[in-house]
């Protein structure tokens, strides 16, 4: 299979009906061709894991701005708990895909989804789906960190009191919680009053991660959250990954292949709106199955 035929032959492949359930879990091994491409079928190691249990699952879904189809056909099964990250070069489709998770791309116009997303048995496209609860349940952090224009204490407290919460001493123990689990607590502890704004960026961003777990979401989703940051910065964002897995389930964008390696449990590579390759993290970054993925990761191209 060549780079320049084998992302048609995959949009292709993954619309058969005997590949749309084999590419839906990372643990996957090709056993075989059809049609110019490996077929991909559960690993044996896998069949027997009976603990990995799926958090949310892509079906069939497509992304569409207008006319134009920047996700496409993707089956993806993102396991619970787990740390998984998504690479591939700029206007791949993978920020478009984060987003579809908990349905920030409502937000653009002209943006329509096909296919399902699963959360727990529900599809959250579904007509009766309150977006308001799913976000809560499923957090985001973006690339550039967002503090409100607020003190510290207040930027955690938001997302709590519209839930109802409004108990002055409740509401500082989950203050308090939620900078101790990003990591920031010792920080600012005695600037909690003092507007968020002027953090420095690392800081910013930690705090922005303890607002998203304020509300105690299922899932926390990243877009490039260290992108804009120091290598210092970005090794606590990373440590604080770590620190989280198990407790959360993340799904992780990222421009850095290292980053990736270093952080995650699994990995998607996407190209040009196509989930090309997904699997455990080790396998994809030293056995590649698809050259296109061996390719990208090694800088041939990106």
């Amino acid at each position: 299979m060549t780079v320049a035929t084998q992302t048609p032959d995959i949009a292709a492949a993954k619309e058969k009906k005997s590949m749309t359930s084999a590419t839906q879990t990372p643990d996957l091994e090709a056993s075989g061709k059809k049609d110019g491409m490996a077929i991909v079928t559960h690993t044996p190691e896998a069949k027997a894991n009976l603990n990995l249990e799926t958090h949310i699952a892509a079906e069939g879904l497509s992304v569409w701005y207008r006319t134009t189809e920047a996700v496409k056909k993707v089956d993806m099964m993102i396991q619970k708990g787990a740390v998984t990250a998504i690479i591939g070069p700029s206007g791949c489709g993978k920020s478009t895909f984060l987003r579809s998770i908990n349905r920030m791309n409502d937000l653009v116009p002209g943006c329509n989804v096909t296919g399902r997303m699963v959360l727990e048995g529900q599809n959250i496209y579904a007509p009766e789906v309150d977006v308001v609860a799913l976000r809560q349940r499923v957090g985001m952090v973006f690339q550039k960190p967002n503090p409100f224009p607020k003190s510290i204490f207040e930027n955690i407290a938001f997302g709590v009191r519209l839930q109802g919460i409004s108990n002055r001493g409740r509401l500082s123990e989950i203050v308090e919680r939620s900078l101790t689990r990003a990591a920031i607590w010792d920080e600012v502890k005695d600037r909690l009053t003092q507007n968020a704004l002027g953090l420095s960026g690392g800081q910013q961003q930690r705090l922005c991660i303890a607002r998203a777990l304020a509300v105690e979401p299922q899932i926390l989703l990243m877009d490039e959250p260290a992108s804009a940051l120091d290598p210092r910065a970005t090794a606590r964002i990373e440590d604080l990954i770590a620190e989280l897995r198990g407790d959360f389930t993340i799904v992780i964008v990222t421009h850095n292949m290292q980053q990736a390696a270093r952080v995650s449990d699994y990995t998607a590579f996407f190209y040009e709106g196509v989930m090309v390759e997904y699997g455990p993290t080790q396998q994809i970054f030293t056995n590649p199955r698809f050259k296109q993925t061996e390719d990208y990761i090694t800088g041939r191209f990106g």
